[in-house]
């Protein structure tokens, strides 16, 4: 036997970078409930090379997770820094369901997803990494893209970056 034990014979594969996301370490001091540290009121100004912003409205705007459940994985969120569904005006609500339309319509073209899981977390007790910034996932679904890896090896494969991922949702997106 081995100072390491005995090799169990699986194969790993190893994701490191996510261990920031896991642990919290790229969150700003203070946390993310203030404008000033949150992710969602930064992206904005951030230029399109460098951002995952894929189309800006007037009121919202579409991001790519940067830890995305599949490809395509983007988020619909308000400009204004407003945590509940409820806070939103009527102008934003229907922007938001405008951009996941969209966001559907554009996905569909440019990948062929099966189907999509939409949903919001409203709260930290309810799954939501960043509760300070109302956000609407998009996730693009695939037969099959729940196999083996992420049900038992617990790592997800993604065949595409998200720079290119970016430029093809952007490219796709209509103009307004």
């Amino acid at each position: 036997m081995e100072a390491t034990g005995e090799p169990d014979g699986l194969e790993r594969l190893w994701t490191p970078h996510r261990m920031t996301y896991i642990t919290g370490e790229d969150a700003p001091e203070g946390g993310y409930e203030k404008p000033s540290g949150c992710p969602f009121c930064l992206a904005p100004g951030v230029s399109e090379a460098d951002s995952l912003v894929v189309a800006r409205g007037e009121l919202v705007f579409a991001v790519l997770n940067l830890y995305p459940y599949n490809p395509g994985h983007l988020m619909v969120c308000p400009y204004r820094h407003v945590a509940d569904y409820t806070e939103l005006t009527e102008p934003e609500t229907a922007e938001v369901a405008a951009f996941t339309r969209t966001a559907m319509r554009v996905i569909r073209t440019v990948s062929r997803p099966h189907g999509f899981n939409l949903g919001m977390n409203q709260g930290s007790v309810a799954g939501a990494g960043i509760a300070a910034h109302l956000h609407q996932h998009v996730v693009p679904r695939w037969g099959g893209d729940a196999n083996f890896m992420p049900v038992i090896g617990r790592t997800k494969v993604l065949p595409q970056l998200l720079t290119d991922t970016r430029l093809l949702l952007s490219k796709a997106w209509p103009a307004e």
